[in-house]
């Protein structure tokens, strides 16, 4: 049997057409959220082995035990836990009932909580705050400089402010957690005798030329350091780091005696 040109390609056209209106209606299609796995997860769960606590459910939010990790929302699609974040996270459900509950962490281990029916695990989730870390409270310094052998005075204050960081890591079950800290901002200001010769009140968008998107999101502007002074100006030391962690950046800011700003990061 042959096919002439004219059939084939209306047939090629149909079938392209009838896939790209199945993909397309995949693609709107309205997922539905399981509410019988959701009211079996409610509660607290703890490790199976150890039996401590790894976090509560209530409504749609999961809560941490630790003061410093965010509420986070979650939803549950057939066999998928979804955790609602900066970056959704979605984790295999292996088994669920009224008091178990496995699934598979974001590193392929198999997690197994149970259901915890001790009364005073509910005290570790009372009365928990966001707390500020290393700012809480205002820092000040002072500093006599010299540059063309005349004398400055050099004023820095560490302001803390309400300003959210979010910082996304994970915790010994492999579940993603949100721990919030509190930014800075940090005034800086110059003298000469009476006269100021410069004033600035420093806040981490300063930096976005410098620092990297990424890395700038989940950094707190920790501290402003006076360097040297030479003949170019006084120097100083921008710290931007990310909390409870060993990284961080080093921004390096020139004010000259006429109070121009350069920065440049430290390799």
């Amino acid at each position: 049997m042959t096919m002439n040109i004219k059939t084939f390609i209306l047939l090629a056209f149909l079938c392209s057409t009838a896939f790209s209106c199945k993909n397309k209606g995949e693609d709107t299609a309205v997922r539905t959220e399981d509410l019988k796995a959701k009211q079996l997860f409610q509660g607290i769960w703890v490790d199976s082995d150890e039996e401590n606590v790894v976090f509560k459910v209530k409504g749609d939010t999961i809560y941490y035990p630790d003061s410093l990790s965010q509420p986070i929302k979650f939803a549950i699609y057939g066999d998928t836990l979804e955790l609602k974040s900066a970056n959704d996270s979605k984790y295999a459900i292996l088994k669920q009932s009224a008091h178990i509950f496995e699934f598979k962490n974001s590193n392929g281990d198999i997690v197994k909580l149970i259901k915890g029916e001790d009364p005073s695990f509910e005290l570790q989730f009372a009365n928990k705050k966001p707390t500020s870390v290393n700012q809480n409270k205002t820092i000040k310094s002072d500093t006599i400089l010299f540059c063309n052998n005349e004398r400055y005075h050099s004023y820095i204050q560490v302001n803390p402010t309400t300003y959210k960081v979010f910082k996304t890591s994970y915790n010994d079950d492999g579940l993603e957690i949100e721990s919030v800290y509190f930014d800075n901002t940090i005034h800086l200001g110059i003298f000469k005798q009476e006269t100021k010769i410069f004033s600035k009140d420093f806040k981490k968008s300063d930096f976005t030329q410098y620092v990297p998107k990424d890395f700038l999101k989940q950094s707190v502007l920790s501290d402003l350091t006076a360097s040297t002074s030479d003949n170019k100006g006084f120097h100083y030391i921008a710290e931007l780091a990310i909390p409870d962690s060993y990284v961080s950046y080093m921004v390096n800011i020139v004010i000259t005696t006429d109070g121009k700003i350069s920065m440049n990061v430290t390799k």
